[in-house]
């Protein structure tokens, strides 16, 4: 296709005349969302009560930060350096009422000030919101789930950081905190720091024991029952759940009960197995001292491939082995 000599060239004698104007571009518009449920909430009211008791910057005060770490989260930032990327996003600034963002050294100031009395107030906070928020839902069981999660960190010299266990970095200092999670609808109700050199249980029983007290005092009617993987049995744990009432399901550790592998294979335990149906129930024994504690205990065959450095393209064998709950 052939072009014209007109359409090709172009005359241009005059000067055109520039405008220099400001504009509020943004890459996190989806924020909005968070405006007017921040506003219900009442979030910076409510941390303000939390914080009102340490002497605050003229500025920045402690709630500001803490909301500031809240949106910080949400764009998806794990350091505090992140904030130059979005230090002058004007939806960040509107979400947090402010004309100028914070530097990352004014945050690290103001979390070195806080104190224990505000990180329990806030925890507080959070249990009410979550409270609040079952309230309005017709709930009437209601599961507790109890896991530890790693959460490593790069420096070494951070506060309440252990060498623990740590399989993604071993060696590496990490926290090894305890949650409280509720099955119905996905929410954390609560969490309890530990360093990473901790075992599952450590500080679990009080843990579990006020979370439960404090969900049944504000919600009498709601049914609890809780779920614990192997690293929380203990006598302590199920003797007090027993006591309270509580329905709970706790995977038993075969590593330390040689004997009940045994007898889930043979259905006999001291005589005292019975067999209705694909599970078994043991009714338990009374001790002096005890209280007995009746079990109903499930199996599944598990298959495990032996694979090694040197057979990763050939065929594995495979090896049954039983998970018992």
């Amino acid at each position: 296709m052939k072009y014209s000599k007109s359409e090709i060239t172009s005359r241009a004698y005059k000067i055109p005349e520039l405008k220099f104007e400001d504009q509020n571009l943004t890459s996190f518009a989806g924020l909005i969302i968070f405006q007017p449920l921040m506003l219900g909430l009442e979030i910076k009211n409510r941390l303000f009560h939390c914080f009102r008791h340490l002497k605050a910057s003229r500025i920045f005060g402690h709630h500001i930060i803490t909301m500031l770490l809240i949106v910080h989260l949400l764009l998806g930032y794990r350091r505090l350096r992140d904030l130059s990327y979005y230090q002058d996003d004007p939806m960040v600034k509107r979400l947090l009422g402010l004309n100028q963002l914070p530097d990352p050294s004014t945050v690290s100031r103001a979390l070195s000030s806080i104190d224990g009395m505000s990180i329990e107030r806030v925890r507080d906070l959070c249990r009410k919101l979550v409270i609040e928020r079952l309230k309005k839902i017709p709930i009437y069981r209601l599961t507790l789930d109890f896991d530890g999660s790693v959460l490593a960190t790069l420096s070494q010299t951070t506060e309440g950081t252990a060498v623990g266990y740590n399989r993604k970095k071993k060696g590496g200092r990490s926290y090894y905190p305890l949650f409280c999670t509720l099955a119905q609808t996905g929410q954390v109700f609560d969490v309890y720091h530990r360093p990473g050199n901790v075992h599952d249980s450590h500080g679990a029983r009080e843990f579990i024991l006020a979370c439960i007290q404090i969900l049944k005092q504000e919600l009498p009617w709601v049914k609890i029952e809780v779920r614990m993987d192997s690293a929380f049995f203990s006598d302590a744990i199920v003797s007090a759940l027993d006591g309270m009432g509580i329905e709970f399901t706790l995977s038993v550790p075969l590593e330390r009960f040689v004997e009940l592998k045994k007898g889930f294979k043979t259905g006999r335990v001291g005589g005292r197995w019975m067999r209705p149906g694909p599970f078994l129930r043991w009714p338990g024994s009374r001790r002096s001292g005890r209280r007995s504690i009746g079990s109903f205990l499930s199996a599944s065959g598990v298959r495990s491939s032996a694979r090694s450095p040197f057979n990763w393209i050939c065929s594995f064998p495979m090896s049954t082995g039983m998970s018992l709950r």
